[in-house]
């Protein structure tokens, strides 16, 4: 049942049967609307009352300072003024113009409107107008065009005040948006306090009504940045709020507890063929920690690229299979399946364990995987490492301690979750990796639940990667020196393409093109090899073996090998068209090489001679992946790093995850009500919200 907005006596009875009205309240039913207005709102995204007030402005234009004509500058300009005289004609195909003059005390001035012919009919020649526009020259002479226009005595919405500009549809524009939320200003006047009192005094925020008022209403600039500051504080609090009670539930779960094995711990660092690093000690021993204890673990650790997460995650996987549970190893693609799973098999041979591990991926024949599902439903394999095939209902484990996820960005909370269910009614423990540093904002709250490790330092010997921007001109030039000084050295070379196939609409080179003319004209001489995605599984899995074998000098491929290839011998990438790509990938991407002792190096080839990006030119001077992401977040979005598909689903319509200011006092505030006696299900538009956000953040 909805309620009417055309009655215009009507009252709501009843602050939350106001949020109930417009959360059932078609967007039709306004006045001035109707069905294919609605059509038109639904384009944006727009279907209810409720979505239609929290459809705020993108941006303002300033037009609240009036002035006297005779004193006006070119700009954005209000005037108070009669219209003396206006006429409007057609000209060249069709085109209407407009034209008036309105004077005040000092002086007139022209108006000019492009296609408005109702203009003429719908203006007083006696009346007082607020008018307000761009002054600018038209043909020769200073003039205020397609100004807004309203009479004094009205309240306005398009002049003489801060206005808003809204996203836009066909048909649909700002200022038929703004005169339909404007028929909604008693109704947003009234809205309740969605968030506790006390934090609402505590921080020194204005009450939800008022943000709404000036989210659309401002009188000053004041009130928007006052505006955004609450309803921002709103946002990442119930994300935090989240987040933490995520955190709070998942430490009421049953779990296994997993003693740590001092002995076996340093038999296996003692057998590895390096030294650990401190902060792969240091992790891992917070890691072995955490298992032995009676709460389930759910433990993030961040390393750039070739930082050692593998050995570390080895480490703490062993310590459960001396207890006698399983451990699960899920990765994004069968290529680094497959290379993880050699890792670990040799790493685990070292202690006598190499046994335990099994590989279950997709490509695998069905006999095969016949095989490994009842060596995982028996435990005689302990360790499995594979890709989504592991959350497939063949697979039973028998006794899951440890879920390890690489790369954990790349997966659904779904998908998570469903790996999780595998340990049938207790709890594992959970150990999430990734390549990709976080900005601290982002960890805050998309991974409030988590705790969180940073493996800091690369491996002893490791040298920094030197990146250079390069001119597409200077292509061919780049290519020869690559010839004359890595491969003649029998060092490889990853080029990298955003591409699979050419396009008339991007000026990048695909993969196809660049592997034609590298194979058959500038490196004809060497071996060269494809890899992309549409390739059939077993192709792509013999180019790369081939690769890290040796057996091909150069490797023409898309970002299937952004995360896990592990090339040793490979010093060198190129990046054709690296404007394409943002910085947290390219940061990856460039990551694939110089993972020996010898320099690597990544040449960073742009699209066109325009001058390079703030992004390009950050990733060139520097190789700290968290200023990096800091970045790439600020640039970009919190999709660049958490995945196009969580962070869409966040729908955050006013914070901006750059605010660490806010975040934190936000933060802050969710650790306080936590910690109160207060139920959230005493504020149901705070729990509704809450709820949504709980199934996508990390985990649920």
């Amino acid at each position: 049942m909805t309620c009417s907005f055309r009655l215009e006596s009507g009252f709501w009875r009843g602050f939350h049967a106001i949020l109930d009205c417009m959360r059932e309240t078609p967007v039709a039913e306004l006045k001035g609307v109707g069905t294919e207005v609605a059509k038109k709102f639904a384009h944006l995204g727009i279907t209810t009352v409720q979505d239609l007030i929290e459809f705020y402005p993108r941006r303002y234009d300033d037009f609240s300072n009036i002035s006297p004509i005779a004193k006006l500058q070119p700009g954005k300009i209000s005037v108070q003024a009669k219209v003396i005289q206006i006429k409007g004609r057609y000209v060249r195909r069709g085109m209407h113009i407009t034209e008036a003059v309105a004077s005040d005390a000092t002086g007139s001035v022209r108006l000019v409107w492009f296609n408005q012919p109702y203009r003429e009919k719908g203006t007083k020649t006696t009346a007082e107008y607020y008018i307000s526009g761009e002054f600018t020259m038209s043909r020769g002479r200073l003039a205020i065009m397609n100004p807004a226009m309203e009479l004094v005595s009205d309240f306005q919405l398009n002049t003489v005040r801060i206005v808003p500009i809204y996203r836009e549809s066909k048909g649909l524009k700002s200022t038929r948006i703004r005169k339909i939320v404007g028929e909604l200003r008693s109704q947003i006047a009234m809205l309740p306090e969605t968030l506790p009192q006390a934090i609402v005094a505590r921080h020194g925020l204005i009450s939800h009504a008022a943000a709404q008022m000036s989210m659309h209403f401002p009188s000053t600039s004041q009130d928007v940045d006052a505006a955004r500051e609450r309803l921002g504080f709103e946002e990442i609090f119930q994300l935090s709020l989240a987040s933490l009670l995520n955190k709070q539930a998942a430490q009421q779960e049953n779990t296994h507890k997993i003693a740590f094995k001092e002995a076996v711990a340093k038999e296996f660092v003692g057998a590895l063929p390096f030294t650990l690093t401190d902060s792969q000690r240091a992790v891992a021993w917070r890691i072995c920690q955490d298992m032995d204890q009676d709460v389930p673990m759910n433990r993030l650790v961040e390393g750039d690229v070739g930082s050692g997460k593998t050995v570390v995650a080895t480490l703490a996987a062993l310590m459960v299979i001396e207890n006698k549970f399983q451990v699960a190893f899920m990765a994004p693609t069968e290529l680094l399946a497959r290379q993880h799973a050699e890792t670990i098999h040799t790493m685990l041979k070292s202690v006598g364990r190499e046994s335990e591990i099994i590989l279950l991926v997709g490509s695998m024949k069905a006999a095969q995987k016949k095989v490994a599902h009842q060596f995982i439903a028996d435990g005689t394999a302990n360790f499995i490492v594979g890709t989504h095939a592991l959350i497939s209902d063949a697979v039973a484990m028998k006794r899951l301690g440890l879920v390890i996820v690489d790369e954990q960005h790349r997966f659904g909370v779904e998908q998570r979750k469903k790996l999780q269910l595998k340990a049938k009614g207790r709890m594992p423990h959970i150990l999430n990796m990734t390549a990709t540093p976080i900005p601290r904002t982002l960890a805050l709250t998309l991974y409030g639940e988590l705790d969180i490790s940073i493996i800091k330092h690369k491996p002893h010997g490791r040298l920094p990667i030197k990146t250079k921007l390069v001119a597409p001109g200077e292509r061919k030039r780049l290519y020869k020196k690559i010839d004359e000084t890595e491969l003649v050295a029998g060092h490889q070379l990853f080029v990298v393409c955003p591409l699979i196939q050419g396009s008339e609409v991007l000026t990048a080179l695909s993969v196809e093109q660049v592997y034609d003319d590298l194979k058959n004209r500038v490196l004809k001489h060497r071996k060269i090899g494809l890899l992309h995605g549409k390739m059939a599984a077993d192709k792509k899995e013999q180019v790369m073996e081939d690769f890290v074998a040796g057996k091909l000098d150069v490797l023409v491929s898309t970002t299937v090998i952004e995360v896990g290839v592990d090339v040793p011998n490979a010093t060198t990438m190129v990046i054709e068209g690296a404007d394409r790509f943002g910085l947290a990938q390219l940061h990856q991407l460039r990551g694939r090489v110089g993972r020996g002792t010898e320099q690597g190096h990544c040449y960073l080839i742009m699209s066109d001679t325009q001058a390079p990006s703030k992004r390009l030119r950050a990733i060139e001077s520097s190789t700290d992946g968290f200023r990096l992401s800091e970045l790439d977040l600020e640039i970009r979005g919190p999709g660049a790093i958490y995945g196009a598909q969580q962070s869409g689903q966040l729908d955050l319509r006013v914070a901006k995850l750059t605010d660490v200011a806010l975040i934190e006092s936000a933060r802050q505030a969710a650790h306080e009500f936590i910690e109160s006696d207060q139920s959230i299900n005493d504020y149901p538009e705070l729990a509704e919200h809450v709820e949504i956000y709980r199934s996508v953040t990390n985990l649920s």
